[in-house]
Order: structure tokens, then C-alpha cells, then sequence
């Protein structure tokens, strides 16, 4: 079954088709994850994380396709549209109100810590680091920027992620593709490398056996997480808004997500960096991404890595107050949207100026405090996820 024919893609511009709704939802994990999260991930973790991070991804991508097939199975009709994610099959298929409750708050807070000021920050980064424009400056006009675009919606910012994402993917691809063609007799190595330290079961001076390793897989599976997005929740939360009667071919784009997200996005950047920066040492976050392409490509790689950050980051943070105002609206009514999405551009301001390790920090909790709600429902409702479902489903097309 081809997945582009299937699910009512051809929807008119009122409606979200399921390839919108992916690229929505890709537009919300595609982000500093996969720039910014990798190069950290190897500063932090050695080549090893990248092996820890294709790990994270494979589960990842079973994870998703649990979400998404959940999310569309236990949505509810409104008059605007579908709506669905993790609080209504808590809710509905758990019977779990307590529970929804608490992963809608959680997911507000999460789209105001990783999915707005995570991206800010990143974005004020690049623009201070490439083109010398101050934080503050920046969060003036993104703030501004965000709530033009959030307040038209879930059909503006499916509009906008629609065109925008596929564009920047293929170019951020291709200028990979470059660099690496550049450095094409260190592909081995740096393959290896990945391998070999995956497993450095290796002690340090005055640590513990291990430490290496231990390492790869903490910041490995952390980053890979954060840049996937899978078993968050968020995900589901926009591909129950798909129209389509199909909760299977909804939860393969989720699949489809995540192999574009980290086994593609995340392994490019990893190898751009092994193979075009030796020594990995001293550098972190954008200077470490920036230094992979700007060996080859000179000082338009510095700016190229500003740009795409600033794209990704963007199409982050527009797609990520979706999330949060459905939870809001699942929580206080209709009437909290737009109360929830001028404290959203708001916030975008402040995620500029903040320093980014708490930003990063504040993000990571929230992550993992998302997750568990989420995760717990799929493991509690996996019977709805079963061969003999799926099967009955597709029979009824």
C-alpha cells in the first residue's frame, strides 16, 4: 500500500491531510536536535552516541506507530475538526481521567520549555553567532513572528510546515552530501569510530569501568529522544487531526517520522562532523556543526548551519503551540486557545535571552516527565495495537 494514496490525502485546503499532518509533526521534532542535540550528543558522549541514538530511533519508530494508531482509534469529532493525542485514549481508553489531566499539563509546560524556548534560544544563537543580531532584537521580532503564524491556527501552521519543511530537509541534505563527498576516505573511520566507542567499556582516570560507554548511551538515547519526539506524546496529538479513517497508515507516517528525523537528519550531521573535525574536543552545539561545514564550504557552511538552525528551530517552535493549546483547550475549554497562545509568544521572547543550559535543562525534565504518562497508556492499551485490529481495519477499506 503506497502511503501517499492512502488515508484521503487529497483533502481540500480546509482539512489536514495525513501528509500534512506529518509534516507538521516532523516540522516539531525536525528542530536543534538535529544540529544542535547531535553535536552536543558527541561532545558529550563520543562518536559511540550516534550508535546509542540509531537505538533510540529503532525503538522510537515501534514507539510512534503505537501513538499515532492510538491517537486516531480514541479522537473525537469536533465542529473545526478531529481532535485526539495521549489525554483521549488516556482518558477513553484507560478510563483514566487523573491521568490525562496530568499529561495535558505536562504537555503545556513541555511546549513552553522544549518546544518554544529550546528553539529561541537556538535561534537567537544563530542569529547572534552568524550575523551579529543581539538576543533581545531577536526576541522582539520572533515573538512578533510566532503570533502572526499561531494565531491562523492549525491550517496556517500546516500551510506553512507543508512547503517549509520538505524544502529545508532536501537542502540540508544536499550541502551533507557536500561535505561528506569532501571527506569521503573518512567515512570509514568515523563509521568505526561510532561502532568502537558504542561499547569503550574502557575506565578514565579515577572513574569507573564503563564510564565510556556509560556516557555514549546516556546522551546517545537522551538526544535521540529529544530529537524524534517518539513516546513524548506530542506526535499523536497532531496526526489525530489527520483526515483519514485509517489509524494504520496514519501510525506508518509516524514511522516515517522518525527514520527521516534521526536515522537520516541526525546520522548526516553526526557524519559531517567525524569526518570533516578530527578532534571533536573543545567544541560544542552550533561551533562544532558550524566547523564541519565550514571546512569544506567556507564561510558560507557558518552561515548555511545559521540558517538551517534558525529554519528548523522556527518550524519548531510554530508547530509545538498546536500541541500545547490542544492540551490547554483539553484541559480549561476553547476559550484558553488564545489565552495559551499570547503566553506562548510571549515566553518566545524569553527563551532568547535565557542562558541556554538552563534552557536546556528545564527542557530535558520536562521531557521525561511527559513521557511517563504516555508511555505507561501504551504500554497498558498495546492489546488495542495488535495484528487481528489492524487487520479488521484494513479489511474495512
Amino acid at each position: 500500500m503506497s502511503l501517499f494514496k492512502a488515508g484521503n490525502n487529497n483533502c481540500g485546503n480546509n482539512r489536514l491531510s495525513p501528509f500534512r499532518a506529518m509534516s507538521t509533526a516532523l516540522a516539531g521534532a525536525i528542530g536543534t536536535g538535529n544540529i544542535v542535540g547531535v553535536a552536543g550528543a558527541l561532545s558529550l558522549g563520543g562518536a559511540g552516541a550516534i550508535f546509542w541514538m540509531w537505538i533510540a530511533a529503532v525503538f522510537g519508530m515501534a514507539t510512534i506507530f503505537a501513538e499515532n494508531v492510538l491517537g486516531v482509534k480514541y479522537r473525537e469529532k469536533h465542529p473545526e475538526g478531529y481532535v485526539g493525542g495521549p489525554m483521549y485514549y488516556i482518558e477513553k481508553g484507560l478510563h483514566c481521567k487523573w491521568g490525562a489531566v496530568i499529561f495535558s499539563v505536562l504537555c503545556c509546560l513541555a511546549s513552553l520549555g522544549m518546544g518554544n524556548m529550546t528553539q529561541a534560544n537556538s535561534v537567537a544563537g544563530a542569529l547572534l553567532g552568524g550575523f551579529g543580531i543581539s538576543p533581545q532584537i531577536c526576541g522582539i521580532i520572533l515573538s512578533i513572528t510566532v503570533g502572526i503564524i499561531i494565531f491562523g491556527g492549525i491550517k496556517r501552521i500546516s500551510a506553512l510546515t507543508e512547503k517549509l519543511v520538505p524544502v529545508m530537509t532536501i537542502l540540508y541534505i544536499l550541502a551533507a552530501f557536500i561535505v561528506l563527498g569532501a571527506n569521503i576516505d573518512r567515512l570509514p573511520g568515523a563509521l568505526f569510530r561510532i561502532f568502537a566507542d558504542a561499547f569503550d567499556i574502557r575506565s578514565t582516570a579515577g572513574g569507573f569501568l564503563g564510564y565510556g560507554m556509560a556516557r555514549a548511551v546516556k546522551y546517545g538515547i537522551s538526544r535521540g529522544v529529544f530529537s524524534n519526539e517518539a513516546g513524548l506524546g506530542s506526535s499523536p496529538i497532531v496526526h489525530a487531526a489527520a483526515e483519514t479513517d485509517d489509524p494504520y497508515t496514519q501510525g506508518m507516517w509516524g514511522i516515517f517520522q522518525v527514520f527521516v528525523d534521526t536515522i537520516i537528519m541526525c546520522t548526516l550531521m553526526a557524519l559531517c562532523i567525524l569526518t570533516a573535525v578530527p578532534d571533536i574536543s573543545g567544541l560544542d552545539g552550533i561551533a562544532l556543526s558550524a566547523r564541519a561545514f565550514e571546512s569544506v564550504l567556507g564561510a558560507g557552511g557558518k552561515v548555511f548551519i545559521s540558517l538551517s538552525i534558525i529554519l528548523f528551530a522556527f518550524a519548531t517552535l510554530i508547530s509545538w503551540c498546536y500541541f500545547g493549546e490542544k492540551s490547554a483547550e483539553y484541559l480549561f475549554g476553547k476559550g484558553s486557545v488564545i489565552i495559551f497562545r499570547c503566553i506562548y509568544a510571549c515566553v518566545t521572547y524569553f527563551g532568547c535571552i535565557l542562558s541556554i543550559s538552563l534552557v536546556w535543562d528545564i527542557s530535558d525534565t520536562l521531557n521525561g516527565l511527559m513521557a511517563i504518562p504516555n508511555l505507561c497508556a501504551l504500554i497498558l492499551l498495546s492489546r488495542k495495537i495488535n495484528y487481528s485490529e489492524i487487520s479488521t481495519i484494513r479489511n474495512r477499506r
